[in-house]
């Protein structure tokens, strides 16, 4: 089969088609014909040389994929379904988790089912069960146009959350009030903190969404309301901040976090359990679809690489896999 490595740390540049085996599942195991699969920041890490995967994961690049069913599970073959992977999307065939798997249904193109386990899951991991955000709640979502902030959006508005983010111009501000966000804060322009204070009459948000990290950690924490969550998933301004101990002692803050990928099979075939039960019905009634910027073929991976560095991508970049 053909799939996708890094030849070396570096640009997009060293993205390779090569010629690999196709993988065989093991139990508890699918084989799925890969039909496209998504674009993640942390395949631009692992590009790079930043983010080594798993011990014993393929060096193939790609953390969820749809295809068909073609080996493994019995009860599972034949199906088209989606699925998170520890690695291996980019490629025409990749081994997932039979329990990370979950059913395509007709309302969703396959490009479209690609693109939602890797941020459907961290969504739903940090915002609802690590930050406990409940109807009513308002929340801050650093990333606002991002996979993360447009699921964010998405699932927000779904489970009755008002969603507020922060982009990086008033074109994408724009985008995000069109995609649903309740407010869009240009964080160039305008401070987030004031903003969000003003946006909760004071109050501030019951949970912070953060990718960012590094001298925004004071802030967020500044954004939120007594008894708020501040929830990490990425450190893009650096890993370390300063914060005041007192003002978390005296206002109930909570920081938490998470990663996803090194999460234990068991872990995330729960976490897919609950999504199939809570979220999964609103996608087969046509009601959650992921914000698909572009899709590419599988050969121009090193392109889709190149506009997620870019930054200039609203939601979602896939690649689409053809024989």
């Amino acid at each position: 089969m053909q799939a996708i490595e890094a030849s070396a740390p570096g640009g997009p540049e060293v993205l390779a088609v090569v010629e690999r085996p196709v993988p065989r599942p093991g139990p508890g195991e699918v084989l799925i014909e890969v039909a496209a699969a998504g674009v993640n920041r942390p395949d631009v890490l692992q590009r790079m040389g930043l983010y080594a995967p798993p011990p014993g994961a393929t060096a193939v690049l790609g953390l969820e994929l749809a295809g068909t069913v073609v080996a493994g599970e019995p009860a599972l073959l034949g199906q088209m379904v989606c699925a998170l992977v520890a690695g291996g999307g980019y490629a025409h065939y990749c081994v997932a988790p039979a329990g990370t798997c979950l059913p395509v249904p007709p309302v969703l193109r396959m490009s479209e089912a690609a693109a939602l386990p890797e941020t459907l899951f961290t969504v739903w991991i940090n915002l609802f069960e690590r930050g406990f955000a409940a109807d009513g709640d308002a929340v801050l979502v650093h990333g606002g146009t991002s996979g993360i902030g447009t699921m964010a959006i998405a699932l927000g508005n779904l489970f009755g959350l008002t969603v507020i983010v922060t982009c990086g111009s008033d074109d994408k501000c724009a985008r995000a009030l069109e995609i649903g966000a309740a407010a869009a804060i240009n964080y160039q322009t305008h401070d987030f903190v004031e903003e969000t204070k003003r946006l909760t009459s004071g109050r501030g948000v019951a949970v912070v969404l953060d990718m960012v990290g590094g001298d925004y950690l004071p802030r967020n924490l500044a954004a939120l309301a007594d008894d708020g969550r501040h929830v990490s998933i990425a450190f893009q301004r650096g890993s370390a901040a300063e914060i005041a101990i007192p003002d978390v002692m005296r206002r109930r803050l909570t920081l938490t976090g998470s990663t996803l990928r090194p999460r234990t099979v068991e872990f995330k075939t729960m976490v897919a359990d609950e999504i199939a039960r809570t979220v999964w019905p609103y996608v087969e009634g046509g009601r959650l679809k992921p914000v698909i910027d572009r899709v590419f073929p599988l050969d121009q991976a090193a392109d889709a690489h190149r506009l997620m560095e870019s930054g200039e991508h609203v939601g979602k970049i896939v690649l689409e896999v053809s024989r």
